[in-house]
This record gives C-alpha cells, structure tokens and sequence, in this order.
C-alpha cells in the first residue's frame, strides 16, 4: 500500500479478529501502524482515526522541515539535488531532456552590507517567490546556497531551457523589490544547461 505513494505516509490500522498478543505484534511487525479487533467500537475507531490525523500532521510537518528552505520556502539544497537525480534517473530510463539552469543573484553581498540582513532577506523571500512564479507546473526549484540556486527542468530541451531562464530573468528584473531598505533592484546571473536523451 506505501509503495503506491510515496510522497506522503499511509497510516494504516489493521481491522482483524484476532486478539492474540503475537497476532497484534505480527500486524505492527508486518507494518501496520495501529489495530482494532473485530467487533470494533465506533467512538474507539474514531478516536485512534483521530490520533492518526496528528501523527500524519507532524510527519507532513517533520518532511516539509527535511526538505525546504526555511527562508524561501523553496527546496533546500539536499532535496533539490534528489529531485535532479531522479530526474537524470527517469531521462535514461524514459527517454527526453532534462533543463537545469543555475541563477546567482548579483552583487547579494553588497545588498546586505549596505542594506542589512532583514533587507537581504526580503530580496531572498520575494526573488524566491517570482522565481517560483516563472516556472511550469512540473519544475523545481531549489535554494542551493546563500544567494544561488538551481532550477530542474524536466522534459526541457536547450531552447525550452533558455526560455525559461529568460523568463526568470525577467521576473527577477521586472521591477524592483519591496524590502524594509526600501525599493531595490535585483539582477541575476544564470547559466543553462541541458542533458538530452
């Protein structure tokens, strides 16, 4: 049943007839994470349905602390770089082309020593957020270092590649940005490249 999902846990409770401790200890064994014996009580079922709603919260909670920036709130380093693995993973299985264009927002450092860390921050925040926006339903982007990150395209050619960096170059320039120094105007460096079939 997990294998079919594997991007968010299935919590599974075993309804069974059997009592016997061993055959409790063989379900939880085997996987399950919690059980009711037939016949089962209403109110006890909704409550352990209750119990497990809050476990697969925090395991929603504990995943989305695993995998993203807690600035941007884009992928973080670790998770965008699985992302372009199975991704190149996926090309030699599949067959088509995988985009990946790096982006390092120019002359950060001097943002933050003329305007301070909360004004770096906000270039951060709102680049992060325009970037996001320039992307196609199916792309990632990752956070993978200080002011740099990098864009997974799957099923993207050179030129389709090129188009979206150009899209997020224009987003990222079109006008300034908002932070607590006031307005700034940001611009980037991106670098394209594409692995074919």
């Amino acid at each position: 049943v997990r294998s079919e999902n594997r991007q968010h846990y299935t919590y599974v409770i075993l309804l069974t007839a059997l009592s016997g401790k061993d055959n409790q200890l063989d379900g939880m064994d085997s996987g399950a994470d919690d059980f009711i014996i037939k016949p089962f009580d209403e109110d006890l079922l909704l409550a352990r349905l209750r119990v497990a709603e809050r476990i697969l919260e925090l395991h929603e909670a504990l995943r989305t602390e695993a995998t993203r920036d807690r600035l941007t709130g884009l992928l973080n380093r670790g998770a965008i770089m699985d992302f372009l693995q199975q991704s190149l993973e996926r090309r030699v299985r599949e067959g088509g082309d995988v985009g990946v264009i790096l982006i390092d927002l120019d002359h950060f450092k001097q943002i933050n020593d003329q305007h301070g860390h909360l004004a770096g921050d906000a270039v951060l925040r709102e680049s992060a957020r325009r970037m996001q926006a320039a992307l196609r339903p199916y792309d990632r982007i990752g956070r993978y270092g200080g002011e740099e990150f990098i864009v997974v395209s799957p099923q993207a050619d050179g030129s389709n590649s090129a188009a979206i960096a150009e899209r997020i170059r224009s987003q990222l320039c079109a006008t300034p940005l908002s932070t607590p120094a006031g307005e700034l105007t940001v611009t980037a460096s991106l670098g394209v490249s594409h692995a074919a079939q």
